[in-house]
């Protein structure tokens, strides 16, 4: 497939993009359509605007990378044609040479498997037609459990327009489906996802070379970046957290702004981005590049607790239970640790465990085209589902945050597959690295 725009990554077979629209318009109803839009551009003033990063579930669904795009889909169209349906911008010569030639239509057919591709300006017609022979229209809203909603999106603006204009049609949400099925993941989504993550590594360990006392810790944030573009990606699949000493038990830290000091923990929350997959790793190294005693011993707790978490990552697997016995592996840490004691535990109160006091967070969420991913969170884990383990000490008193993490595949049976394999975790790899 011939490479367009100015997309970093690779191609990517759109038989992945043809195997999700089967699967979603499998769970529509009869007689129903479906809209996605793009992601808006946003502006910072002036002539000035943010990159523009695709809207998750049209990329899902089409493949299309590129703004004021819409996909739609109508199974029970009475022109065949009009099943799959996309609407692109069309280049004109001004954005051409300000900005680079949009897709064309034979490129649009070769990305996303969509035989049916219209200029946006035809949108109206064309939409007010399949309109008149649809009873339901599904919606695309953000009913993510962690949701960010700050300003009306395209979407949103859509979506408005349609109720005053068809106010008759039955309305669905499209994120009960959409929340299931991108959160199994199909073969060549593990491999971009595997992709970030060899990515991440490489940053890794460009770093471990690079920390040493004095380093400030946006350095740090430049040696990833750096590492991360050199590799076909974007950049960081969300803000990275880097934070040495105390700024590691804020758990949300992103100013990255303080010098690393001798003798400090320096934990890194960070991940590249690829073909908009996300990684999502975190490393606490020792910024002199030696582990303390007491900084080994809650190392070690972090990671054993990591260990054993995985394990439990079997299909079958409620989220809620699986928190719940993560917390009593940390339990057990915390008291040998000296943090706790059997006291503070028969003691607790149950909506807010002893443990809670230095592992606030959970330990596992979905991963993927998102960073925390649509997924399924009430019903059993499945098999392909990619999850996130990210326990965590933090103990103020002590400046002292340590949280490891890496990226999994659950298995039809047996421990998870570590995407994060190669990344260094063992004390004694890490001291090695830092001191080559």
């Amino acid at each position: 497939m011939k490479k367009y725009m100015n997309m970093k990554y690779l191609p990517i077979n759109s038989k992945l993009f043809t195997k999700n629209r089967a699967k979603f318009v499998a769970q529509m109803i009869s007689n129903s359509i479906a809209v996605f839009n793009s992601n808006d551009i946003f502006s910072t003033g002036a002539d000035s605007t943010l990159p523009f990063h695709q809207h998750r579930n049209i990329f899902y669904l089409s493949g299309v990378d590129q703004e004021e795009s819409i996909l739609v889909l109508f199974p029970d169209a009475k022109n065949h044609t009009h099943k799959e349906i996309l609407f692109l911008k069309e280049t004109n010569d001004h954005i051409a040479i300000w900005e680079g030639a949009k897709l064309n239509k034979k490129q649009a057919i070769e990305i996303s498997g969509v035989q049916t591709i219209y200029w946006l300006d035809e949108f109206e017609s064309v939409f007010e037609q399949l309109m008149s022979e649809a009873k339901t229209l599904y919606f695309n809203n953000n009913d993510h459990y962690r949701q960010a909603v700050e300003m009306e999106t395209r979407e949103d603006r859509f979506i408005k327009t349609v109720k005053q204009k068809f106010p008759n049609h039955k309305i669905e949400n499209n994120f009960p489906i959409m929340d299931a099925l991108r959160g199994v993941k199909e073969p060549e989504e593990i491999t971009l996802i595997q992709k970030a993550c060899d990515i991440t590594e490489k940053g890794f360990k460009r770093v471990l070379g690079f920390v040493k006392p004095g380093v400030m810790e946006y350095e740090i944030e430049a040696e990833y970046a750096h590492e991360f573009l050199k590799n076909r990606s974007k950049g960081f699949a969300y803000t990275p957290i880097i934070g040495s000493g105390f700024n590691a038990c804020v758990l949300h830290y992103i100013e990255n702004n303080q010098m690393c000091k001798a003798g400090d923990m320096l934990l890194m929350d960070v991940g590249a981005e690829y073909a908009n997959y996300a990684s999502d790793m975190t490393r606490t190294i020792p910024v002199s590049g030696r582990f303390t005693a007491r900084q080994k011993a809650v190392y070690q707790a972090v990671l054993n607790v990591k260990n054993e978490a995985t394990k439990m990552l079997l299909p079958g697997t409620l989220l809620d239970q699986y928190h719940v016995e993560v917390g009593k592996l940390m339990t057990s840490e915390l008291i040998g640790l000296g943090l706790i004691d059997k006291a503070d535990v028969q003691n607790e109160n149950p909506e807010k465990p002893a443990y809670k006091k230095y592992f606030m967070h959970g330990t596992s969420h979905h991963m993927g085209l998102d960073t925390h991913d649509f997924g399924a969170l009430k019903t059993p884990i499945k098999d392909n589902m990619v999850f996130t383990v990210e326990p965590g000490i933090y103990i103020p008193e002590e400046k002292m945050g340590i949280r490891l993490e890496d990226d999994v595949i659950i298995q039809p049976k047996g421990t998870p597959i570590n995407l994060m394999k190669n990344i260094p975790i063992e004390i004694d790899e890490i001291e090695m690295l830092m001191n080559a």
